[in-house]
């Protein structure tokens, strides 16, 4: 070995000099399996946030929860829901107020009660075997287990609520006041029975709520039926009923044969043209003989005869003269056949009477019609027919058809049309009043729950009154019109979408004839037909129910209520209530219970009326509808000051999931697979105030989100480790402008953060935060200041001021999405402070920044900045394709930019923007960036290639800054 190899010195490692970031926060999330793991920390979350915000006498918010249906897991309609309402609770914890938040279920209603049946009839048992006592148990259990799996698939979504405190519309005590609220309606005066026709499921053997129904396209047979014309009034001409001539009839048209029976007048339009048309030819050449002749006479609107007379087979026919319908009398099309359909059928005058298809007159039976059965009494008609039973068959006593179905209720054939309609079509065809028939495809009611058609049916119901004047002059759809007016609808068109809907709707309807559910509670009495209105035998039926459930109203003997009441003058109504007044009661038990200007005291208080309300856009018809009248007509007002409503969740082509489909996304999956983080970013990301999609390309676009965001958070916690307010710079001014440009950007996306959490505009919050943490972050600041941070000395102003402002970023992300990935951020939180108590990040108040960060000038200054910067890094990206520089370090661009933007970059180290070894800048007409080699030695430490490059004999492979910082942390060593 030669001297010079003996005496050669290795060159140092600086890399122990270099302050790379550490964290022990992992790129990967491995949610599935640490979200369990936090949640256990965790414990009553909940619980510990309402304690410290009352603590801190902070204000309180009521969220009130619309209950979900205890009937099965939940999907994702359902934590597209519940997450919403969660952003809501923990973002008003996050603006430092008290959240109440009782999550509830609701219990009752058909779904149940038909698992139920299914379940007996597995066994071999009918429902009607089965003791109702026997039969609410069985709903009840069914529910309370549904309730217990629902409950802990909310929390495993990361949901915060008052679940040891949960509401169930089957507890007792909310049975108990289930009957209290429908007490106050029949002791106002608003309820009363009527007999008239109302939507009726023949399959569920109950009437049906607007709410409870929907509408879908369906295949119903057509006839054209002809009603003889057998009397008229002087006002007619004298040959309209002449023996020489044949007997004129009025055509109808309808597509449900099986209200002919029902038939008691023909309503016409009093503004429309009808005419006497007589039949000259009919078609030839036909495969069958068609229902009419020549020489038929028939009464059609004008506008639809030639329609009308096709559709007969009719080849050619002449019009006669006008005819006015009033004062004809017809016979009814089934006359001939049974004296019992031997009646007049009159002809009425109505405002629902069109001529845009059809015939113009609109056969009326007024048992099966809200039209027909109003234009019925408006003309002093009292007696309305009953034809149809419960099981949607004719009575017993109907003419020709007795014991027939309109539907199948049963078998296979469940929901299909019965035998009634070919029946009545072959009687009218025998009788020779059928001039046509068809098929035609239409929108009609289904029922939600069993999806089967709907009827309408003539039968005793309890209803609502809407517009009975109350003790306040107003009725209860004039209070109910003043109420939307005072609320606040997020997004704002809901509320017109509500107000048309209360504007046109019928009286609530509120009885159903079933068996599981909170019973109509009371008794009437026999001979006035009027509800007993006692205060006492009201108090015991409540407190009875309280103790008992309202299964005690079935069991127990009437003597029990009725105290020194004759049992047997009073009838007891067994029907059970409209689910919907269930659900829309929910506000009284859940929070009026609570509210300490009710007197109460404990440590769970609540306030009516509730600040929000938050459900589906479907709830306009169902759950804020219900609840807004119960409110209004038993405490004059909304329960609510704001109705939130989102949309409804499709698959990725925007078509409606479905299990036949196979395109349903299931909540469990997504969480077990990537976790609930990812499924709450996408809830954030949608806009939920409109339809949203849902599937495997754009969760990957979530979780491509979700990475951003968490390897920001995780660059931030390496770049300030072991910071403390040693540290920290105190003093705005000594902030370099890049530092102040950031904390400028805090300043201006807090007061963004805040106002979209206050209205409730969750995409406003994560949608911006991305883009700072893409944009500001990563593409500005973390990459400008890679050098300073990794390279400056520890005390140094710029570099304290760096760490100092990435630790305010810190704080703010983490609190700004605390809401959103509650499990991220507590998992980031935690890494950091490893003694803060469990939830310690959920638990902080986000306060304002300080009004000083707000600098106007550095963001005006830093947008020229960026606006040279993206031609410069063109420019370099171009070089090192072409291989002139490795990377940005061995470029020393020359930079060319009108004047004014060229001052933006005074007092800043343009190379340091660039983060290039060095640049000139040069004014010019136009941006562009000439990239040049830097042509000086490389410092060992910090790789940039700068002309003080062994300036420093002790270091002279080191730049002056480098060689500062080392001889620094030697001493240190030292």
């Amino acid at each position: 070995m030669s001297d010079a190899d003996n005496t050669a010195t290795e060159a140092r490692d600086y890399r122990d000099t270099v302050f790379l970031p550490e964290t022990d926060f992992p790129m990967r999330g491995g949610l599935p399996k640490k979200e369990p793991e936090i949640l256990e920390k965790w414990g009553d979350l909940y619980s510990t946030l309402r304690a410290k915000r009352q603590a801190a006498n902070a204000p309180l918010f009521v969220l009130h929860d619309g209950p979900p249906y205890a009937n099965g897991d939940i999907h994702i309609g359902h934590a597209l829901n519940k997450t919403l309402k969660d952003f809501v609770v923990r973002s008003q914890f996050l603006l430092g107020k008290d959240v109440d938040y009782v999550p509830g279920w609701d219990c009752h209603g058909l779904p149940i009660e038909w698992k139920i049946e299914e379940e007996y009839r597995k066994k071999g048992r009918r429902k009607d075997e089965v003791s109702k006592e026997e039969f609410r148990t069985a709903c009840r259990e069914y529910a309370g287990k549904f309730i217990d799996l629902q409950r802990d698939q909310f929390l495993r979504l990361g949901i915060t609520g008052d679940f040891a405190n949960r509401y169930a519309t089957m507890d007792f005590k909310s049975e108990a006041a289930i009957v209290g609220e429908f007490h106050r309606f029949k002791n106002s005066g608003q309820l009363y029975r009527g007999s008239k026709p109302v939507m009726w499921s023949p399959v569920e053997r109950t009437a049906l709520a607007d709410a409870e129904v929907e509408y879908h396209d369906h295949v119903s047979p057509t006839i054209w039926v002809k009603f003889p014309v057998v009397g008229m009034t002087d006002s007619h001409p004298d040959d309209l009923l002449a023996f020489r001539n044949q007997t004129p009839s009025i055509v109808i048209w309808t597509t449900t044969p099986w209200t002919i029976p029902a038939n008691r007048a023909i309503s016409y339009g009093p503004e429309i043209k009808y005419g006497l048309y007589e039949v000259t030819a009919m078609e030839e050449g036909l495969e069958f003989e068609p229902w009419a002749k020549a020489g038929d006479r028939f009464i059609i609107a004008d506008k639809l005869a030639e329609d009308v007379l096709k559709a007969g087979k009719v080849a050619a026919f002449t019009r006669i003269y006008d005819i006015d319908p009033s004062g004809l009398e017809c016979a009814h099309p089934l006359a001939e056949l049974d004296s019992g359909y031997g009646f007049a059928v009159p002809l009425l005058s109505g405002d629902h009477v069109t001529d845009d298809a059809g015939t113009g007159f609109v056969h009326t039976a007024p048992g099966h019609g809200a039209d027909d059965y109003a234009v019925w009494l408006a003309h002093g008609h009292r007696e309305v027919p009953e034809t149809v039973d419960p099981d949607g068959a004719y009575y017993p006593h109907v003419p020709l058809f007795a014991g027939l179905k309109v539907l199948e209720t049963e078998g296979k054939k469940t929901g299909k049309f019965g035998p009634a309609n070919g029946a009545v079509m072959e009687k009218l065809i025998e009788a020779g009043n059928l001039l046509a028939r068809g098929r035609v495809e239409h929108s009609y009611p289904h029922s939600w729950r069993s999806k089967a058609p709907v009827i309408f049916r003539n039968t005793p119901q309890w209803f609502i009154r809407m517009d009975e004047e109350l003790s306040d002059g107003n009725t209860l759809r004039d209070r109910a019109l003043n109420a939307i007016d005072a609320t606040a609808f997020y997004p704002a068109a809901g509320k017109n979408r509500i107000r048309s809907m209360v504007e046109g709707r019928p009286d609530w309807l509120i009885s159903r004839q079933r068996a599981w559910g909170t019973p109509l509670a009371m008794f009437v009495d026999k001979t006035t037909g009027q509800p007993l209105i006692d205060a006492e035998v009201d108090a015991r039926i409540v407190a009875a129910v309280a103790k008992g459930g309202a299964d005690v109203w079935f069991t127990a003997p009437d003597e029990d209520f009725l105290g020194n009441h004759n049992p047997a003058q009073y009838e007891k109504i067994t029907d059970i209530l409209d689910v919907w007044f269930d659900s829309g009661s929910t506000h009284a038990f859940t929070l009026e219970a609570r509210d300490p200007a009710h007197g109460y005291k404990g440590d769970r208080p609540s306030h009516w009326p509730a600040n929000l309300y938050l459900e589906g856009s479907d709830q306009h018809r169902g759950w804020f509808q219900s609840s807004l009248l119960e409110g209004c007509g038993s405490r004059g007002r909304a329960p609510f000051d704001g109705v939130l409503t989102h949309g409804f969740t499709l698959d990725e082509k925007g078509e409606k999931m479905s299990k036949s489909k196979g395109n349903t996304i299931d909540p469990a999956t997504v969480i077990k697979e990537s976790g609930a983080d990812i499924l709450r970013l996408w809830v954030a990301m949608v806009d939920y105030s409109e339809d949203q999609r849902i599937g495997k390309q754009i969760l990957q676009t979530t979780v491509d989100a979700y990475r951003k965001l968490r390897n920001t958070v995780r660059y931030l916690l390496g770049a300030v480790a072991g910071f403390d307010d040693a540290e920290r710079i105190t003093d705005y001014d000594q902030f370099p402008p890049l530092e102040q440009f950031i904390l400028h950007r805090l300043w201006e996306l807090d007061a963004q953060v805040q106002t979209a959490f206050k209205e409730y505009r969750f995409q406003d919050v994560v949608r911006p935060v991305i883009e700072f943490c893409t944009g500001d972050l990563s593409s500005l600041y973390f990459d400008v200041r890679k050098d300073s941070l990794y390279c400056d000395r520890p005390d140094s102003i710029k570099r304290r001021a760096v760490r100092t402002v990435m630790d305010e970023v810190f704080n703010r992300l983490t609190a700004w999405l605390s809401p959103i990935t509650p499990f991220t951020m507590d998992e980031a939180w935690s890494s950091r402070f490893p003694d803060s108590e469990p939830g310690a990040n959920s638990a902080r108040v986000l306060l304002a920044p300080p009004a000083e960060w707000r600098n106007d000038a550095e963001a005006a200054r830093w947008a020229k900045v960026q606006q040279v910067m993206e031609v410069v890094n063109e420019a370099l990206e171009g070089a090192r394709r072409e291989k002139v520089i490795g990377g940005a370090l061995d470029a020393w661009p020359t930079v060319t930019a009108p004047s004014d933007l060229l001052a933006a970059y005074e007092g800043l180290d343009a190379a340091e923007v660039f983060r290039t070894s060095g640049a000139e800048l040069v004014a010019g007409d136009a941006i562009s960036a000439v990239i040049k080699t830097a042509d000086y030695p490389k410092c060992a430490r910090s790789w940039r290639k700068v002309p003080d490059v062994g300036s420093d004999a002790d270091y002279p492979d080191l730049s002056a800054r480098d060689a500062d910082t080392v001889r620094y942390l030697d001493g240190l060593k030292t």
